[in-house]
């Protein structure tokens, strides 16, 4: 569908397939091929830096070292069970442990990211009609969401918060 898109000229709707590509099975070709058609229309949120390589590297193993790490909770939850006589500390440290993969599960996860879905769409300092305007964003450029106030978003711009009417964005699941 992005190559279709592409061959188009649809840039913004070749981004997002590219983007539900990467967010299901992430690969350096697909983070490059979004980066160089980014580049191409001066979009903004596509950096390739040594950190998205490792962002990507970390996102591609994120399921399988859950799935490990679940299985081992499992697994010595049931052998502390089974054994009556386990001592405060092998509890304790399995509490440290569940813990540990809660955080992993909790804060290590993907975060939401948007692509702006159409051109010139308002960012605002505010999430109201008559707060400041900040600057318009181009259809396909890709934000960090923060969180969600009414009908708008909060993401993040250059490092600050501006609020984008949902109707101007394309929330990535």
């Amino acid at each position: 569908m992005a190559y279709i898109q592409e061959g188009l000229g649809h840039y913004p709707a070749a981004l997002y397939y590219l983007s539900l590509a990467q967010r299901r099975k992430p690969t350096y070709a697909t983070w490059r091929k979004m980066t160089e058609l980014a580049q191409s229309n001066r979009l903004t949120g596509y950096s390739d830096t040594w950190k998205s390589s490792l962002l990507i590297t970390f996102r591609r193993y994120y399921y399988s070292v859950l799935q490990g790490l679940l299985i081992g909770a499992v697994l010595v939850g049931v052998l502390l069970l089974v054994r009556y006589r386990a001592s405060r500390a092998w509890w304790l440290t399995y509490g440290i442990y569940l813990a540990a993969v809660a955080f992993y599960l909790n804060l290590l996860g993907a975060s939401p990211v948007g692509l702006v879905a159409r051109p010139h769409a308002a960012l605002m300092a505010g999430p109201s009609a008559g707060a400041a305007w900040l600057t318009t964003a181009r259809a396909g450029d890709r934000l960090l969401v923060r969180g969600r106030q009414d009908i708008w978003y909060r993401v993040e711009w250059r490092n600050r918060d501006a609020y984008i009417r949902r109707n101007d964005l394309l929330l990535l699941q």
